[in-house]
This record gives structure tokens, sequence and C-alpha cells, in this order.
């Protein structure tokens, strides 16, 4: 059977290893994909190194415009990553009627409403499974697997650097920054690992799980991001105490009034098997009416892993791509008319549980007026520790685990508390989710 004509934009990590593993088993895939699938042109700016990795098995060439416009080409493979050339270039190929492989998660994120609605009027698929959490296929779970059920919340580690980052100050009881250092020396944080450690990247990810799940547009702008800069390595330590972790969870939950959509660090009870995912691994735990919970693991990042995902959607597509919409799985998992505008609720409606840390005078009553605000906002306390001073000292801490409350009451109680005279400095304060 004729082969399946695909053009690689991007031959990067995720470029090269996409490559590498479609030549390694491209006998293993044409079985699975029902005809064999070949990168026919890869479109990269450094030529001379995509014709290293190559080794002339198919055409280079630096100019990606010309290549999403050519007719011989059936699938685009969009790795260029970033956002402005990557959208123009998915919209061309788009509107030259390709079908779209893309791993570009803050494209999606960003664009994905705008990018689905054209492929939708060109009759065209976009598949995006390695856009969330590497190698896992957690887009299929979501989209099909898990097509039954009325999807109630996900919580996800979905960022590989910062829970390397968590597991370092916790296992070795290192400061944020040597953590962060260790990191990138190992090649798992970037030289500016802002979008990873301010919870960007995480966000991006679950703006793409969270309109899968409950068949919402995306809606990056609304989500409430929180990274890990500021995390103390005592709080990690108090957790432990207490017996939780923490890591950073992108976390999504119906409700009622609308949908949570939020990522930031979080205390999770030490049994549950997430709260054990440790190192630069992923995971994502997806709770279901029907089934209950879910859990996926496995690696978020890397060359080999990511382009398992890459040429999964390949292989969905070529097996789909002379297919009417009508027999294909929406990009979304709802049908485009189906998809609706639930709003995502401020973070000050949210509703969980939290830590607080604060530093206050060795004195007696300073723990009945803490006790007494939370009363006011209807805050019960669940678990509290208060620190002995050492010898000398006149300040201690007091640490607390609260009972669930919505977020505005929280923040009410903490502008009281931090006017107390016996209390020195802001209050340290952390989301908690049982994930039961």
């Amino acid at each position: 059977m004729k082969p399946i004509n695909v053009a690689l934009l991007g031959i990067g990590t995720v470029g090269t290893g996409t490559f590498a593993v479609l030549e390694r088993n491209q006998d293993e895939i044409a079985r699975r994909a029902g005809r064999p699938i070949h990168i026919a042109v890869v479109a990269d700016k450094d030529i001379e190194r995509a014709k290293e990795i190559t080794r002339g098995a198919c055409r280079v060439t630096g100019d990606a415009f010309a290549v999403v416009a050519d007719p011989k080409i059936d699938i685009v493979i969009e790795l260029i990553g970033g956002c402005k050339v990557a959208r123009e270039l998915v919209l061309a190929a788009i509107e030259h009627g390709k079908h779209v492989v893309t791993a570009n998660k803050a494209l999606l994120a960003m664009h994905g409403n705008e990018i689905f609605a054209a492929a939708q009027r060109k009759n065209v698929m976009v598949a995006f499974e390695a856009a969330v959490a590497g190698g896992i296929p957690i887009i299929k779970a979501l989209r099909e697997g898990l097509t039954a059920n009325r999807i109630e919340w996900i919580a996800g580690i979905i960022n590989g650097t910062t829970n390397f980052i968590l597991s370092e100050m916790r296992d070795k009881a290192l400061s944020f920054d040597t953590a962060l250092r260790q990191a990138q020396r190992l090649g798992y944080a970037e030289a500016d690992p802002t979008f990873d450690v301010e919870g960007i990247d995480a966000a991006h990810k679950l703006t793409i799980m969270s309109a899968i799940a409950f068949g919402i547009p995306m809606q990056f702008e609304r989500c409430h991001i929180e990274g890990i800069t500021r995390l103390q390595a005592e709080d990690i330590r108090y957790a432990e105490s207490l017996g939780y972790r923490i890591k950073l969870l992108g976390i999504t939950r119906r409700r009622a009034e609308g949908v949570e959509l939020r990522v930031h660090p979080t205390l999770i009870p030490a049994r549950r098997l997430i709260a054990n995912v440790e190192g630069a691994m992923n995971a994502v735990l997806v709770k279901g009416d029907a089934v209950g919970a879910t859990l996926y693991y496995g690696k978020g990042a890397g060359a080999e892993p990511t382009a398992s995902a890459v040429i999964a959607d390949l292989v969905d597509v070529t097996r789909m791509h002379t297919a009417d919409r009508a027999h294909r799985v929406p990009h979304l998992a709802f049908q485009p008319d189906a998809v609706v505008n639930i709003p995502v609720l401020p973070m000050s409606e949210v509703e969980t549980s939290y830590y607080l840390r604060l530093r206050v005078e060795d004195r007696p009553g300073v723990l009945a007026d803490v006790t007494r605000i939370l009363a006011d906002q209807m805050i019960s306390i669940e678990a509290m520790i208060q620190r002995e001073p050492a010898e000398g000292e006149e300040q201690t801490d007091i640490i607390m685990l609260t009972h669930r409350t919505r977020e505005k009451n929280m923040d009410a109680a903490i502008a009281r508390i931090e006017a107390l005279p016996v209390v020195k400095g802001k209050a340290v304060r952390l989301r908690m989710e049982e994930l039961g």
C-alpha cells in the first residue's frame, strides 16, 4: 500500500527521537497502521545538523512554509515549539488540507480553540498526545478510554523538572536554589527554568486536560498558577512529620458552580501512590464516576518517550485520515457543537484544605487569638504542631492543618492573623488535597 508521507518540522530533541523510533520500528508501526509511514521531508533552520541526523533518508530544507503547502505531504508533525511561528505553520498546514500532529502544549493551551475550529472547517485532524505528560497516553485515556465516565477531577504531577527539585529538597534537605542547580547540572532544568519552576508549563498541560475532561474551551488565561520558587525546605520537613508530601500539582475539578483550574504546591498524604512519584517522573490521577480513581505513570519528557506519543498519533491519523469527521474522535472528546463554556472559578471560590505556618512570639494567649480568628471565618483545625523554642529564643513556629474551606475565607483569616502584634512576618499558606 502507498506510504503516508509525513513532514517533520523541527528535528531537535523530540524530533530526533521521533525520526529514530520511526526508522527503528517501521515494520511494526506499518503493521499497526495498515500502511507504511514515511518521513518525506524534514524542515529545520540548522540544515547541516538535520542532514547529519537523517543521513540521506529524506529531503531536508530550511523552508517550513513551503513544506506545509506541498501537495505530496499528508501529515505535518510540528515540533519546533513556541507559539508565534508554530501557530502560523499549523494553521497554514490545516488550510492546505494537512493533518497535524503536535507536541506543543503552549500552542494548544493558548491557541487551541482557533486551531481546532480551523481543523473542523477543513475536515482534518489535529493530534496532540505528546503535548501532555510525554510518553504517558493520558490524552487517549481521557478522550477514549474513559468516555463512559463523567470525569469528576484530575490531579497531576505534570512537570518533571519541578518534581525532581521537590524530591531532592525532601530526600537531601536541600534548599530550592541548590536543588535547582542540581537539576540544571543533570539536564532536567533549562538554563532559564522559569516556565517549569513558576508552574507555567504545568498550567499549559492542565488546560488541555481540563478541556478534554469537561468538554470546555481552552482557557489558559483563567488558570491560577503558583510555582515552587518560594517553597522552603522547613515546610517540606514539617509536612513530612505530619504524614504529607509536597508536590506541584495541576488540579482541575468539576463543581456545580463551574470548573476549578489551578497549579500550585500541594500537600498530599504520603500513603497516596501519587505522593510517592519521585525524580523527574510524571503521574496523572483521574477520578471518573464509574471507574473511580485511575493513575497514569511514566516518563513525562525525553526524546523517545515523547516520540512514542508522537508516533502513536501518527498511527491514529494514518488509520483514520480518509474517514469523514463523524467517524473520528473529536479533538476535545465531545462533539464540537457540544463543547460548552462552563465558567472557570476564580481562586477565591476554590474549596480545599490548608497548611499554615506562623512565626509567633512565645507567649500565652497567642494560639487562642489565632484559633479565634479561624473560627470567625468558619475554619476548623484538623491538626497542629507548636514547636518548642530553642533555648534563648523568643519566637516559635505554629503549624496548622485545616479542614476544607473556601479560599476567600482563608484569605480573610490570614489578613487578620498577620495583623496580630505577636505574629512575625507573613504566614506560609499551602493547599492540601486528600485525593481519596
